[in-house]
């Protein structure tokens, strides 16, 4: 897609903006810092509670993020300590964000040895594109905490072919 393309889609893509007092999770829910989204707002996206969000906090930082459930029937998304501290934050301060969905439905770039390797293995390409979502992104994470290509490559296929015996043992259930 041409930077033009993706700007056009970019514009067409609902967008909500909101204050709200930043919250954190009971220790025994992980202790996360938190934002909430009712569930109104989150059935305006196409893909609803499976979107994937871009998050601006305070015009300062835009991070990619997805939706966690609250229990009550709304949602809310995680902000990583990091980015409290990046934008000067802590719990209980108000604070501005502005959610849109993300152009990108996974909501993390493809690193080139992945993108190489299914243009170039028709069965590794057919075993990712059964994969979720979310198992796209854990291997994506994977290969991007690995430094050397060639583990890179032998992590993507031991990955692949893991999920490939889990795809097939459902299928003969």
């Amino acid at each position: 897609m041409k930077n033009s393309q993706l700007y056009i889609s970019i514009l067409k893509l609902p967008k909500f903006k909101f204050e709200q007092t930043i919250g954190q999770l009971e220790k025994r829910k992980g202790g996360y810092f938190y934002l909430t989204l009712d569930a109104d707002i989150v059935n305006q996206f196409e893909r609803k509670r499976a979107t994937r969000l871009l998050c601006t906090l305070d015009d300062k930082l835009t991070i990619a993020c997805g939706l966690n459930h609250l229990g009550d029937g709304n949602f809310f998304i995680i902000v990583a300590t990091k980015y409290m501290k990046k934008i000067g934050r802590k719990v209980g301060d108000v604070i501005t964000f502005e959610i849109t969905e993300d152009p990108n439905p996974l909501g993390v770039e493809i690193p080139e040895v992945l993108t190489v390797l299914l243009e170039q293995d028709e069965d590794a390409k057919n075993i990712f594109d059964q994969l979720t979502d979310g198992k796209k992104r854990s291997l994506i994470y994977t290969i991007m905490r690995t430094k050397n290509i060639d583990k890179q490559v032998e992590t993507v296929l031991e990955f692949l072919e893991k999920e490939w015996e889990k795809i097939q043992k459902k299928k003969t259930k």
